[in-house]
């Protein structure tokens, strides 16, 4: 029976634990609640002693009854067993209301480390892995993971059920224990058989309802895309697909779990009758008493559940084992971006941006910098211009620390940027991309996000530097209007101002702009613009451009073909050269100038003849 479907393969970062090494994990996490798991512990010996005390109780009852029927004697025993049951129930409860709270406890931080985990990881474990199946290890993962929890204090308190009462049977009867346990290891055998195929079923139903939750986010994600192209009818074509793959694979997980329970109560069911035959021959010959007899009657039920339950434990257990097993891969993931550990924390940032033969892929069949060295002054404005393809983003994020490159030095201030504490260096960087995101809240909010700390004048001052504020006169409650979610209420270019503000306002040392301009009106680009010659002024700066304004007045442009540097200098020079820049520039910039559009308007000016 095949369990491995197209589409639900391990990711590349799933490893596998053995049984011991989950369980030890699984212990790691409960050592904070050893005082509530103290009292659970208490709690269950208490309420077991009760459970197997009570059916000898009424054996030992029923022998006397026999002797005195007395009305005396019948409510004296009466009390007792209500006693019993009453104080069972109450030591149950305790435990289960203790365990709950630990459990609880244990969740919550098994997830707070698995989200601790998602967002230390690097931004190319997000290229590679889908967000939904991420999320679904962060939230139904943790959730399965309590379930094996609750099942080990089950088992606990059956285990010790099952040693007290086959101690007072053997005492009792030694044939007729022998006979009640002649099938136990039969059980464990029958159960055990199903731990492969169960383990197997449970992480191919766990990968399946991952793909689910990953088909939906990004369904929602691009339904504006969606619903522009009118694919519809074919998203959800794809999501019946999922989901009947999903169905398929959780029937087939649903029928080995509900299968093994009935094999389990079968194979019980021939203990019980044999136990019934040979229990009645002993009573009937006077080997046997009536209670004692009732008792072997009354303690099968009590003594084969926690058998099938322990023996059938392992096909539940594989449940948490399988849910532990993907949210510790994932916060055990092998950081792709290395520090050295030194965690050097910058007093100061002048700017200075040296790489040194570096070289970086994506991965091992995309090369992207070969042997690359280029020096980035103190207060430098520097464009990157090129193909697509050329490395210009690239170099943006390799600075930003975003990626792991290969060979090579990356130096800033002539320190090796692999030393430096990643939080306090990025705290002097200001990023502003092409596709800006926003959170939903205010806008002052989110220029704030970068700088959580900043007062409401740092914030408005800060926006107001962004094109002399007059963008925000448009918004209609100002600086308080909400941006709804990831900004949507917002145009694009409105947005990408809210991001510059956010940037602004953080006051870096250092600045890159990944084409921030290349999805905006002219308007807009104007303040942003506007913006930029504020925000740039005395940092070094990194300009990723489409658009001509905001590249000419850099004091250098760097040319890029293939990750190799071809032309360098100002744009003046770069023209009057004739090379690969003055090609672009004839192709993709030339009709962003002044001069291109007074010239065509002339021209569209002159009468025909």
């Amino acid at each position: 029976m095949g369990f491995i479907m197209d589409g639900l393969d391990a990711e590349e970062y799933d490893r596998k634990y053995d049984d011991r090494e989950l369980v030890r994990r699984i212990v790691t996490y409960f050592r904070p609640q050893l005082p509530r798991m103290s009292v659970v512990a208490a709690a269950i010996l208490l309420s077991t002693l009760l459970n197997t005390a009570l059916p000898i109780y009424i054996s030992q009852s029923l022998d006397k009854l026999q002797i005195d029927s007395t009305t005396t004697m019948l409510i004296s025993i009466t009390i007792v067993i209500t006693l019993l049951g009453v104080l069972s129930w109450v030591f149950n409860a305790v435990r289960q209301w203790v365990s709950a709270e630990a459990i609880g406890n244990v969740t919550l931080k098994l997830r707070e480390d698995a989200f601790d985990a998602v967002l230390k990881r690097d931004l190319s474990f997000y290229d590679t892995f889908s967000s939904g199946k991420i999320v679904s290890r962060v939230t139904s993962d943790t959730q399965a993971f309590s379930q094996v929890v609750s099942l080990t204090t089950e088992l606990l308190s059956q285990i010790l059920l099952v040693v007290l009462l086959l101690v007072y049977l053997f005492t009792v009867n030694v044939q007729l224990t022998l006979i009640t346990l002649l099938l136990a290891p039969v059980i464990v055998v029958v159960a055990l058989s199903f731990r492969h195929i169960a383990r197997n079923a449970v992480t191919q139903s766990r990968r399946v309802n991952a793909e689910v939750s990953g088909h939906i986010q990004e369904t929602v994600s691009g339904i504006a895309i969606a619903k522009t192209f009118r694919q519809e009818h074919a998203i959800y074509q794809e999501f019946l697909d999922v989901n009947k793959q999903s169905y398929r694979i959780n029937l087939r997980t649903g029928y080995i779990f509900s299968s093994i329970f009935p094999i389990l109560t079968s194979i019980a069911g021939v203990g019980t009758a044999a136990l019934i035959y040979f229990g009645g021959m002993n009573a009937q010959n006077g080997a046997l008493s009536a209670g004692d007899w009732y008792l072997f009657i009354q303690g099968i039920g009590l003594l084969w559940f926690p058998l099938t339950s322990i023996a059938s434990f392992w096909s539940q257990f594989q449940l948490g084992l399988a849910a532990g097993e993907r949210v510790f891969a994932l916060i055990d993931a092998d950081p792709k971006v290395v520090q050295t550990g030194d965690n050097v924390k910058l007093a100061q940032v002048k700017g200075e941006i040296r790489f040194e033969n570096v070289d970086f892929r994506y991965n091992d069949d995309e090369p992207v910098l070969t042997d690359f060295s280029m020096t980035i002054r103190p207060g430098e404005t520097l464009a990157l211009v090129g193909h697509t393809g050329s490395g210009k983003s690239s170099i943006g994020k390799l600075i930003a620390r975003f990626y792991e490159y290969q060979g090579g030095k990356l130096l800033i201030d002539g320190q090796d940027i692999r030393t430096f504490d990643l939080e306090n260096y990025r705290s002097r960087l200001g990023i502003v991309t092409q596709s800006p995101f926003l959170f939903d809240g205010t806008v002052m909010d989110n220029i704030r996000y970068g700088k959580p700390n900043a007062t409401d004048e740092e914030v408005v001052r800060a926006a107001q530097m962004v094109g002399e504020g007059d963008w925000i006169r448009i918004l209609p409650n100002g600086l308080e209007t909400q941006v709804g979610e990831r900004g949507n209420t917002l145009s694009m270019g409105q947005r990408q101002l809210v991001t510059l503000a956010r940037v602004v306002l953080q006051n870096p040392s250092i600045f890159i702009l990944d084409e921030a301009t290349a999805s905006i009106d002219p308007l807009t680009e104007t303040l942003i613009q506007e913006g930029l010659d504020v925000a740039l002024e005395n940092r070094t700066s990194i300009v990723i451009a489409h658009r001509l304004s905001t590249i000419k007045n850099a004091d250098r442009i760097v040319v890029l073909r293939q990750g190799e540097i071809i032309e360098q200098g100002t744009h003046d020079s770069l023209l009057a050269n004739g090379g690969h820049y003055a090609e672009l520039y004839n192709t993709y910039f030339r009709h962003q100038s002044l001069e291109y559009i007074e010239n065509a308007r002339s021209i569209s000016d002159v009468p025909v003849a």
